[in-house]
């Protein structure tokens, strides 16, 4: 086999498929990745797309169902010891300061004790943290504590750094701030590693810092397209070309409204797909109808959302396609347009408001499903627990739970279910009376 000198990694149809009772569930599908020497690559894509778990298979973490991994043209047997991954979570020693939680990254990898203190003290100094090395992770910020993360991460010299969200659990200064820093010890060669890959869910946090970003999708996670981002470094974010890619990778993840047979997809146990419910707020969702509302010809840039209601390109998306799912909008090329529907709603009192998400949501396979399952139900109640193992004969049990909950809160909105949390049971709304049903 010809091994080329400059790609580190390649991922050659690989999936990830998990199987729950008789149920299975494509995390990710024949995804194909090459990535070269001094290349900084992003995964880009929506919660539940299977970037974190392709990261795990890359390393070495998780085997994959079908397809290989190669590193360096040979193919991946167990953890890859030329990468190291850091995590959204901080996962520090809390009993250990800062000096020794990294310096025990060196005695993991075998440094000679005489070499260690030296190094682990290089490291801190490289990520700004000099003068803390006795401080305890409970004395630090959430972004130095994240720090101390990377240099722990780098204290192995991993040929290949992986990031699974570095920042996403840090405020947006702290963030901002991290990145920046990130970055300078990169395109300084200040840090002894070949190559950067990121997973991430924030449109603009790739286009600002990665060479190219690969886009995926969910249901099933697949790689949708690849974009080379060919800006200089330091990025101007206000800058017409930076906007104009971000607007860009926004047009790929929102993709274009399709007919409602295809939007809306089947109900659980039928044949087809079986379509989430995303995860939002019903104040956001009225949030951005009213925003669109108030612009010229009621529509808008998506990017230009995010930038106005200060949500990241994940939560923007997400509100999109709920507002495409109950043809409150339609998206196209980067673009959200209210619909009479939709502008409508945004003008509407609170209680009409109620009335026509009620008559939308009505329509959504799952939520069709779950009325009549109440309907059929002994006094028009279920379970909790028995809802929840009727979704994951559809989804993954963790989705299974987010789409109940998602279930009862825009259900209650809309007053076509109730829920008692003391009983933990779901109701027909109209069959909640403290009087009993009769029989």
């Amino acid at each position: 086999m010809e091994i080329k000198p400059n790609i580190l990694l390649e991922v050659r149809h690989v999936h990830q498929i998990y199987t729950s009772g008789s149920r299975k569930f494509t995390a990710v599908q024949d995804v194909n990745i090459t990535l070269q020497e001094s290349e900084f690559i992003a995964l880009l894509g929506p919660s539940g797309c299977g970037k974190s778990t392709l990261l795990r298979i890359i390393t070495g973490l998780q085997k994959p169902s079908e397809g290989e991994v190669l590193y360096r043209g040979k193919k991946l047997q167990g953890v890859n010891p030329y990468a190291t991954i850091v995590f959204q979570t901080f996962a520090l020693f809390p009993w250990l300061t800062v000096y020794q939680n990294v310096e025990l990254a060196l005695k993991a990898r075998g440094v000679a004790p005489n070499l260690r203190s030296s190094r682990a003290i290089d490291l801190i100094d490289r990520v700004g943290l000099d003068g803390f090395e006795n401080a305890y992770p409970r004395e630090l910020s959430g972004g130095m504590r994240q720090k101390v993360g990377f240099a722990r991460a780098m204290a192995v010299e991993p040929e290949l750094l992986c990031l699974d969200e570095p920042f996403s659990a840090l405020d947006v200064l702290s963030a901002e701030s991290l990145r920046g820093e990130l970055l300078e010890l990169w395109i300084s060669g200040n840090i002894p590693t070949k190559a950067i890959l990121m997973v991430s869910h924030n449109i603009e946090e790739v286009v600002f810092m990665a060479d190219r970003v690969i886009v995926m999708d969910k249901e099933p996670g697949r790689v949708i397209a690849e974009l080379k981002i060919n800006l200089p470094h330091p990025r101007q974010r206000q800058s017409d070309s930076f906007r104009a890619l971000v607007d860009e990778v926004y047009g790929l993840l929102a993709g274009q409204t399709q007919p409602e047979s295809a939007e809306l997809g089947s109900e659980p146990g039928q044949p087809g797909f079986t379509r989430r419910l995303p995860n939002i707020t019903i104040s956001n969702l009225a949030g951005l109808l009213e925003y669109l509302a108030d612009k010229p010809n009621n529509e808008s840039d998506i990017y230009r959302i995010s930038e106005e209601f200060s949500l990241d390109s994940d939560q923007v998306l997400r509100l999109t396609e709920v507002s495409e799912l109950l043809g409150f909008a339609t998206v196209a090329k980067g673009d959200i347009k209210l619909t009479p529907l939709g502008e409508t709603f945004a003008e509407a009192s609170i209680l009409a408001r109620k009335e026509i998400f009620a008559s939308r949501i009505r329509r959504l396979p799952l939520v069709r499903w779950l009325l009549r399952m109440l309907q059929r139900a002994d006094r028009h109640a279920l379970e909790l627990d028995v809802v929840k193992m009727a979704l994951e004969l559809e989804f993954p049990p963790e989705e299974a739970e987010k789409q109940l909950d998602t279930l009862i809160s825009w259900g209650r909105y809309a007053e076509i279910l109730a829920y008692d949390d003391s009983e933990e049971k779901i109701y027909l709304e109209h069959f909640t009376e403290k009087e009993p049903l009769a029989a």
